[in-house]
């Protein structure tokens, strides 16, 4: 399916080293190879592991290749400068076509005064209501939402089950994931009377082009005004993005991370799984927050975070330093105190 070694060398602009008649029938992780499948490599540790691995071959980044490990390599390679972005461009070979217009089926559901452009696809039980506007070659999935007066981009795909509720607005090439939801109500609300009172929350969402929101996760509308994310943002599964956030272009944000109302990231800030913002506080432009970080209080630009609560990576370091180094500590003390 892929050709010899050599003619994919030659599609990603790199170069094979050893056999490249070698013939690469599929592409698969160091686990699951075997001898006629090429796997790759984008660290020392990872080479090494394929070499040893059944993989026929390997595809690797020049950066981690020596004369030395050429040599012992018993395994043809094809050298690239960027590995993930080779191996990108080969699986998009493999990927599935996605759905095309004109279609539209029976049990969709369809406002008479949407706009619907040339090429879409409105699956099974989709829903666009009133007002709504779909671009050209949107494909709107299975049992997919679109609310009131909600504006959708050209080339959008939205999966089955993703819900985009009233008055919002997605860009251009948007993906939306099943289950994910764009504009569900902001966690709003004052105590009266002993009581929770809500507070309407009449703002709307507004996605830009090439976003991508990850399964069965939500982006609450504003409180007023709208929460925004910019172009070319990625989110993972499981992400909640409170009221009236407003986050950068070309943002990473992984797994399961939550941000509390008016949190504000600049453009590429990269987030790690399970990270916590408590809201009402800015992220500059190219900071880095470690998994697991609980950020209580602004990062400057370009800063690393991580720990509970936040603080520069380095002095999270430290201080697990000189936590693991309490015991000993303790010890010593105790020893002092009995000499006394």
């Amino acid at each position: 399916m892929f050709g010899t070694l050599g003619q994919l060398a030659q599609r990603l602009g790199g170069r094979a080293i050893g056999d490249d008649t070698f013939h690469v029938a599929r592409i698969t992780a160091i686990d699951d190879a075997d001898s006629d499948a090429l796997t790759f490599a984008t660290t020392p540790a990872y080479l090494e592991e394929a070499l040893k691995s059944r993989a026929g071959a390997v595809l690797v980044e020049e950066s981690l290749l020596s004369p030395e490990l050429i040599e012992r390599s018993k395994k043809p390679l094809v050298a690239v400068l960027n590995a993930r972005a080779a191996l990108a461009a080969l699986l998009q070979t493999l990927e599935r076509p996605r759905k095309s217009g004109p279609f539209r089926d029976p049990s969709a559901s369809v406002a008479g005064d949407a706009v619907v452009g040339p090429d879409v696809y409105i699956g099974a039980h989709a829903v666009v209501s009133a007002g709504a506007r779909i671009g050209a070659r949107t494909v709107l999935e299975a049992g997919s939402y679109v609310g009131a007066q909600t504006t959708i981009g050209a080339d959008a795909l939205l999966h089955p089950h993703s819900t985009v509720l009233d008055g919002c607005t997605v860009g251009d090439r948007v993906i939306l994931h099943s289950g994910s939801v764009i504009g569900s109500d902001g966690f709003g609300y004052v105590f009266i009377d002993g009581k929770f009172e809500k507070i309407p929350q009449i703002g709307n969402v507004v996605l830009g082009n090439d976003v991508e929101i990850g399964a069965n996760t939500c982006v609450d509308r504003a409180q007023t005004g709208s929460t925004q994310i910019g172009d070319g943002t990625k989110i993972d599964n499981l992400c909640q993005i409170g009221h009236n956030c407003r986050i950068g272009k070309h943002c990473g944000i992984a797994a399961e991370a939550g941000l509390a109302g008016s949190t504000n990231l600049g453009d590429y800030v990269l987030v790690g799984g399970k990270a916590g913002f408590s809201g009402h506080l800015t992220v500059g432009s190219r900071a880095r927050i470690g998994g697991g970080s609980q950020v209580w209080k602004d990062v400057p630009e370009g800063a690393f975070y991580s720990g509970v609560p936040g603080r520069p990576h380095d002095q999270q370091m430290r201080r697990e330093v000189m936590i693991r180094n309490l015991p000993k500590l303790v010890a010593r003390v105790d020893a002092l105190e009995k000499r006394q």
